[in-house]
């Protein structure tokens, strides 16, 4: 079983070219950000995610979490490494200085988590939600809020959960049951139960703050009538400290496909006088706030399966470089005897396709957390709006085609270990079973599909779309002037697969109005369509970047294969997404549902 490392040359590569690090550091905006410091930062994480995480993550998966008396135990060890994780100053890196925070890019402090992901997926949960409430509080929060949660949530003291899904209301938030009734002391009792809650219930931390969704009286129905609250495990006292247990607890664990040593809770809230909450933003609006935390946690279920499946490459790589078998035609100096099977073009195609789609899925979603920073700190309105822009498109993609990929590259990864990797002894098929809920967290990639048609589409009448192909477009240009054959293969794929994207990109906007199930019914293949041709892009700047170093930097060349192998394997798909996000809905009912049934 291969061990983690870190690979720190990718990761400073994209964040160089699609995070734009040196532009973020231009704005002034993120305190004592240098080159210095980032080397600092990257080089520690991979070093505590290699010697602290990672050993947690097979050994964590085989003894699981128990509950009993209210209580959860974790995996040994877990809560000795969340106090270090703590202690060094991980988990405070993107949060505001006033509260604790080191107040640097979230595309740094996402580089970060994702070597704690790749280390363990099952441990880095917990930082992953308390992260979304941080947001959540930082947007919504009164004055006092801020002051009293933010402190103790940005440095990991507290951690933070999200809890939306009940279990007649999954997607569908509006059919939540969950009460809450005005208190005296303008404090809420929150009552109901909700399931799927991951890290509901644990002793890492000191308190738990659960963000809650319930219903006032008289709030219309629907999600229209949803407030947001903050409900402690512990009631903070008058100095700010864990004190009273407040009247929710866990009554169940989801035995669970994957994620083993993640305990994902059945809460209970309110058995007895109700469970303590305090309103978190406007009444009724409690959807609007908890987007702003489901968005910050849907670009890092995205960075997870990015980093799931660097892990799962990393195995995959190890194994082939190392297990001998058969006898490859070519090339001549591989046609030896008992040569690794990574000598042979298939095992090398599926090789190369993991790293591939790792490289490219990871520089998207730096390019939408360095996009969401620019939108935070550049100094003219008219950036900031662009970014945000920006920020808003990639977010679906992030989060889809990540962990799509995520599960994409587990799954080649047991396909590497041949039967082999369906034994559990070899560690790949655990990256399979971990990383398969990532396309369902946090709004399902069927979800994202539909807020990438209907709401980030057509924003500003389809320009923002039409704006990031015309920049796509740009490099697939600036790839064929370099007059090199590899690099104008590149051009005319990405050229060809934007000709496919903007022709489905028409289509959808001329019907978003006039014909939207039929937008709906091409939805998941149009953002596919948007992820593979994304991808190609990034790895498209990346090989660029590497052609400028390519005689100081020996290993830059790999950048232009691993680009060129994309752009011949997979923008090709882009003629048969296109085709399907433009076929309209009346197939899908050609058959009733009887007739589904056979």
């Amino acid at each position: 079983m291969a061990e983690y490392t870190a690979p720190l040359k990718d990761i400073r590569l994209a964040l160089q070219m699609a995070a734009e690090l040196p532009a973020l550091e231009a704005t002034g905006g993120f305190g004592d950000l240098s080159d210095e410091l980032t080397e600092a930062i990257l080089e520690g994480a991979g070093k505590f995610a290699r010697e602290v995480i990672a050993p947690l993550n097979v050994p964590g998966d085989q003894q699981g979490v128990s509950l009993a008396n209210d209580r959860v135990r974790t995996a040994d060890g877990f809560a000795d490494a969340y106090r270090a994780y703590v202690e060094a100053g991980w988990s405070g890196i993107a949060g505001d200085p006033e509260y604790g925070g080191q107040g640097l890019p979230l595309a740094l402090a996402n580089a970060v988590e994702e070597m704690m992901i790749s280390g363990c997926m099952a441990f880095s949960l917990c930082a992953t939600l308390t992260h979304g409430a941080v947001e959540a509080i930082d947007a919504h929060g009164t004055p006092e809020q801020k002051q009293l949660y933010l402190s103790r949530l940005i440095t990991g003291e507290w951690s933070g959960t999200m809890n939306l899904t009940e279990p007649q209301a999954g997607s569908d938030v509006g059919a939540l049951t969950s009460r809450a009734a005005p208190r005296p002391d303008g404090s809420h009792a929150i009552t109901g139960g909700k399931i799927f809650i991951t890290f509901g219930e644990h002793e890492m931390s000191q308190n738990i703050i659960h963000l809650v969704l319930a219903r006032l009286p008289g709030a219309p129905s629907g999600t229209r009538g949803i407030s947001l609250f903050i409900v402690p495990k512990y009631l903070p006292d008058a100095e700010g400290k864990p004190g009273k247990r407040n009247d929710l607890r866990c009554i169940g664990l989801e035995d669970k496909m994957g994620i083993h040593a993640t305990p994902t809770c059945v809460m209970a809230y309110g058995e007895n006088d109700g469970a303590v909450g305090y309103l978190l933003g406007e009444k009724n609006r409690g959807m609007s706030c908890m987007f702003t935390m489901m968005n910050a946690a849907r670009l890092n279920v995205g960075l997870s399966g990015v980093a799931v499946g660097e892990r799962a490459y990393q195995q995959a790589l190890a194994y082939a470089l190392e297990r001998k078998q058969g006898k490859p035609l070519t090339p001549p100096e591989m046609a030896a005897e008992g040569l690794p099977i990574a000598a042979h073009a298939d095992v090398r195609r599926m090789l190369l396709s993991m790293k591939a789609l790792v490289q490219g899925a990871r520089a998207i979603c730096y390019a939408n957390a360095g996009a969401m920073d620019m939108a935070r700190k550049a100094p003219d309105p008219e950036t900031r709006a662009a970014a945000q822009a920006r920020a808003d498109l990639l977010t679906p993609i992030s989060k889809a085609w990540g962990t799509d990929i995520g599960v994409e590259v587990a799954s080649l990864g047991v396909q590497v270990h041949g039967g082999m990797g369906f034994i559990e002894e070899t560690g790949a098929a655990q990256y399979l079973r971990d990383i398969r809920i990532a396309p369902i967290y946090e709004g399902t990639n069927g979800i994202q599909a539909i807020d990438m048609v209907a709401r980030k589409l057509p924003m500003q009448g389809g320009a923002v779309m039409r704006g990031f192909i015309a920049e796509m477009q740009e490099i697939a240009s600036r790839c064929r002037q370099l007059n090199h054959p590899g690099f104008a293969q590149i051009g005319d794929a990405l050229d060809r697969a934007l000709a496919d994207m903007t022709q489905a990109t028409g289509w959808l906007l001329a019907r978003t109005a006039s014909a939207p199930n039929d937008c709906l019914a091409g939805a998941t293949p149009y953002l596919k369509l948007a992820g593979t041709v994304s991808n190609g892009y990034y790895l498209a700047r990346l090989a660029l970047a590497g052609a400028q170093t390519a005689s100081a930097d020996p290993q830059a060349g790999a950048t232009l294969s691993t680009a060129l192998f994309y752009a011949l394997n997979y923008l090709p798909q882009s003629s048969g997404l296109s085709a399907a996000a433009m076929a309209g809905a009346a197939h899908l009912y050609a058959l009733n549902n009887e007739q589904l049934g056979g």
